[in-house]
């Protein structure tokens, strides 16, 4: 049976390719990539504030990452509702790809069941979040494609790493970004942990930079280590052979999900099942 989200989706794209062949919109009030957002949008910004000002000087927390909840609106409901029910999770990370088809309403959809949280979450783009107008909707829902923020003594820096979308891959990598990161390090840093949608070597990936990118990672106040999304399945890679691990979450399809506990003297992770 279809899901009331996946019949509502279906229609959308029946609408849209509608609008197509009629060369008009008229016929609808409501066109799927016309980005009008209706209720809440800067939650990046907002919810990074809140947990810096939660965990500030703490050296232990925990936090979750999911990642790939497009189409799985029942399961992704669900998992809330399991993340809920531990009281000590600090914040939430998703990892990307919360749309299919990069339409305005997948993102409202999931925005709407993440606000279900009782903690503070963050959500990276994915490279289907990037069809359409999914760029400019992830803009007005969350914010600035490649973000930071400190929880602790832990900087968590949000890239935007899906170059396979954009008709100029190399300008992908925003080492810009990392380079004011970088001349900016705050002295109650002292790790980090980066945070991506696709790794390096995939398909989506700028890999003609691919070790370059690595590197500038490494300059960073102890790389513990990366989580992507993407593969839709749970592994861990070192995929530069040198030692630093790269934590692959499921979709929500797997009912599964990371969560990660930071202490001071490193940390432990599991995959929670649902």
């Amino acid at each position: 049976m279809l899901g009331k989200r996946v019949k509502q989706q279906i229609g959308y794209l029946f609408l849209g390719v509608l609008c197509i062949l009629t060369h008009s919109c008229e016929l609808i009030d409501y066109h799927p990539y016309d980005v009008r957002i209706k209720g809440e949008t800067g939650i990046n910004g907002r919810n990074t504030a809140r947990i810096e000002a939660d965990l500030t000087g703490k050296k232990h927390f925990r936090f979750a990452l999911i990642s790939d909840t497009q189409r799985w609106y029942d399961e992704t409901e669900e998992m809330v509702q399991h993340i809920n029910q531990q009281d000590d999770v600090d914040f939430v990370i998703h990892g990307g790809d919360q749309a299919d088809f990069g339409m305005t309403q997948e993102f409202l959809w999931m925005r709407d069941i993440m606000n279900e949280l009782n903690c503070p979450y963050t959500c990276i783009i994915g490279n289907h979040d990037c069809l359409g107008t999914g760029v400019e909707t992830f803009k007005e829902v969350y914010g600035p494609l490649n973000y930071a923020f400190t929880a602790g003594d832990v900087r968590f820096l949000c890239l935007q790493t899906n170059a396979l979308e954009y008709d100029d891959p190399l300008s992908v990598l925003n080492f810009t970004f990392l380079d004011e990161e970088l001349e900016h390090t705050s002295p109650e840093v002292k790790r980090t942990i980066v945070v991506m949608h696709t790794q390096p070597y995939d398909d989506q990936f700028n890999n003609n930079v691919a070790k370059i990118f690595q590197a500038y990672l490494k300059q960073f106040p102890n790389l513990m280590f990366c989580l992507h999304g993407h593969g839709h399945k749970f592994q861990v890679n070192d995929l530069f052979n040198d030692g630093i691990l790269y934590y692959e979450c499921p979709s929500a399809g797997k009912r599964s999900y990371l969560l990660f506990d930071i202490n001071e003297n490193g940390y432990d992770y599991e995959v929670v099942e649902f």
